[in-house]
C-alpha cells in the first residue's frame, strides 16, 4: 500500500460515534490511532508510561527520538488530511518545508542522483517537534484524553475478548479502563504476543532479519538560509552512511550509521573520524566546523528488523488490535516508521468504515498491504550485504541489482531520479519501476 494505492482519509466514511475505545501508547502510531478512533468512538482514551512534555523534548521511553526521522511523502499527506494546516504547524514550530526533488541531495552507487522532475515538500524537524504538534491536535479533538504515567499491566477479559486494560498510575495505585477496542501501540517490545499464549491463543509467528545497526546523532548550528538535506546510505561493501537534515532552532541535525557491528561512537572526534570514511566530505565538515550544542552526541542500537505476522493467526481475541512498532519495524536508515504508523491509521480509518464485526481479522489483512510495501523496500537493501541474516524476500539478488543499475542511471537522468524517489516516499508502489518507460530508460541506449 502506498498514497497512490489507498483511498485518502474521508471523515464522512465513519458513522454515528458510539463506545470507548484505549490506545496503550502515546508515541506516534498511537496518537495517529486515537485520532481515527475518535470518529467511530465517543471516548478515546490514550495512556502512556512516560510523563507528556509541553515543549518539544525526547521522552524516556523513545531513546530514538534524538535521531533524524523524516516524514515520508505519504505519510506528510495523511496527516495532513488527518491534520488540516499540519504544515503550518511545524513551520510556527521552527521546522522547514524543503524540497526533496532538489534540497534533498541523495548519493548512492558512486555519485549524486539527478535532481528531481518535480516538486516533493518534505517537513523537516526533530522528532520531538513532529510528535508534540500531533498530540496537541489529537488532545483538541472531542473525546480524547491522554493520561500520562499510566503503565499498562493487563488487558480485561470478558469471555475470549478483551474489554479494557488495567493500568498503574504513577502513585502505585492499579485502575482499569473498560472499552470496547484496545489498540497496542507499544512499539518493539510489545506485551501482547506474551499475553496470547498466556491466554490460550497462538503467538503470532515473527519474521527477524538481523542488520545489526547502530547509529549516533549530533546537533549543529546551522545557518538559517541553508535548507539542504543529505542522504549517503551504505552500499556494498561499504556498510558505513551518514545523513543530515536541517532542523528547528537553526540547528543541523547530523546522524552517522553502520551495520554489521560497524558501528559509530558517541564521542564527537570518533564521529567526525567516522565521517572522514564516507564517500563524500560534506558531513565531515559540518561535524568539524560547527560548533556542537550543548546536548551529547546521542547513540542508539538497533540488532533486527522484526515483522509480527498477526494476519496469519487463525484466532484473535474480540477487541484488541495491534498497531506501529509492535507489528513491525525496520531498519531506521529508510525512514519508514512515522509514514508505515500513518498509512496504518488510514487504513484502520476505512476497515471502521465496513463496520466493528471481525475487526481484528480485516484490519490484519488490510494492513499486511503497508507492510508488505515497507518491508519490502528496507529488507530487500539490506540483503544486499552478505551478513544480513533472516528470510530473504523472494526475488531480492535479482532486484537488487536492477536497482543498482536504475541508481547509476539516476545519477543523470532526472525521471529516474523522481520515479525511484516517489517509491522510497511511499507515494508509488515499487512495481511502478519495472514500467516499460522506466526499464526503457535503465536498459536503453542513454541508460
Amino acid at each position: 500500500m502506498t498514497l497512490a494505492t489507498v483511498p485518502r482519509y474521508d471523515p464522512r466514511r465513519t458513522g454515528e460515534r458510539g463506545g470507548s475505545a484505549v490506545v496503550v501508547g502515546a508515541g506516534m502510531a498511537g496518537l495517529f490511532a486515537a485520532r481515527v478512533l475518535a470518529d467511530e468512538f465517543r471516548t478515546v482514551t490514550v495512556v502512556e508510561r512516560d510523563s507528556l512534555p509541553a515543549d518539544a523534548t525526547a521522552r524516556g521511553g523513545a531513546p530514538q527520538d534524538r535521531h533524524v526521522h523524516i516524514l515520508l511523502s505519504a505519510g506528510r499527506a495523511t496527516l495532513s488530511d488527518l491534520f488540516p494546516g499540519f504544515g503550518e504547524d511545524v513551520v510556527a514550530a521552527g521546522g522547514l518545508i524543503i524540497d526533496g526533488a532538489s534540497d534533498l541531495k541523495h548519493y548512492d552507487e558512486g555519485d549524486f542522483l539527478a535532481d528531481g522532475t518535480g516538486r516533493i515538500p518534505i517537513y523537516t524537524a526533530s522528532r520531538p517537534v513532529f510528535e508534540r504538534i500531533v498530540r496537541r491536535r489529537v488532545a483538541d479533538v472531542d473525546g480524547v484524553e491522554l493520561r500520562p504515567n499510566c503503565r499498562w499491566t493487563d488487558y480485561l477479559t470478558d469471555g475470549d475478548g478483551v474489554a479494557g486494560v488495567a493500568v498503574a498510575s504513577a502513585d502505585g495505585e492499579t485502575r482499569t479502563l473498560a472499552a470496547d477496542l484496545v489498540v497496542d501501540a507499544t512499539g518493539r517490545t510489545s506485551r501482547t504476543p506474551a499475553w496470547l499464549a498466556d491466554h490460550g491463543f497462538e503467538r503470532p509467528e515473527t519474521d527477524e532479519v538481523r542488520v545489526d545497526i547502530a547509529y549516533s546523532t549530533a546537533r549543529l548550528e546551522r545557518d538559517a538560509g541553508e535548507r539542504r538535506m543529505l542522504f549517503v546510505p551504505p552500499s556494498p561493501p561499504r556498510t558505513r552512511g551518514g545523513a543530515a537534515f536541517p532542523i528547528e532552532d537553526d540547528r543541523w541535525q547530523v546522524t552517522l550509521f553502520g551495520l554489521h557491528g560497524d558501528h559509530p561512537p558517541a564521542d564527537v572526534d570518533g564521529l567526525t573520524d567516522f565521517a572522514a570514511s564516507l564517500p563524500v566530505p560534506h558531513l565531515e565538515r559540518l561535524l568539524d566546523a560547527r560548533p556542537l550544542a550543548s546536548e551529547d552526541v546521542a547513540h542508539y542500537p538497533f540488532p533486527t528488523s522484526l515483522r509480527r505476522r498477526y494476519e496469519d493467526l487463525d484466532e484473535f481475541p474480540d477487541g484488541l488490535l495491534v498497531v506501529g512498532d509492535a507489528v513491525s519495524s525496520f531498519n531506521p536508515i529508510y525512514g519508514q516508521g512515522m509514514t508505515v504508523a500513518a498509512l496504518e491509521a488510514l487504513t484502520l480509518h476505512h476497515t471502521l468504515a465496513g463496520g466493528r464485526e471481525n475487526l481484528a481479522a480485516r484490519f490484519f489483512e488490510d494492513a499486511t498491504a503497508v507492510v508488505d510495501t515497507a518491508w519490502t523496500l528496507a529488507v530487500g537493501a539490506d540483503f544486499a550485504f552478505e551478513e544480513t541474516d533472516g528470510p530473504r524476500p523472494r526475488g531480492t539478488g535479482l532486484t537488487n541489482r536492477y536497482l543498482a543499475r536504475l541508481i547509476r542511471a539516476a545519477h543523470t537522468d532526472s525521471a529516474l531520479r523522481d520515479a525511484f524517489s516517489r517509491v522510497l516516499m511511499m507515494e508509488r508502489p515499487p512495481e511502478t519501476l519495472f514500467r516499460p518507460g522506466v526499464l526503457w530508460r535503465v536498459f536503453g541506449p542513454t541508460g
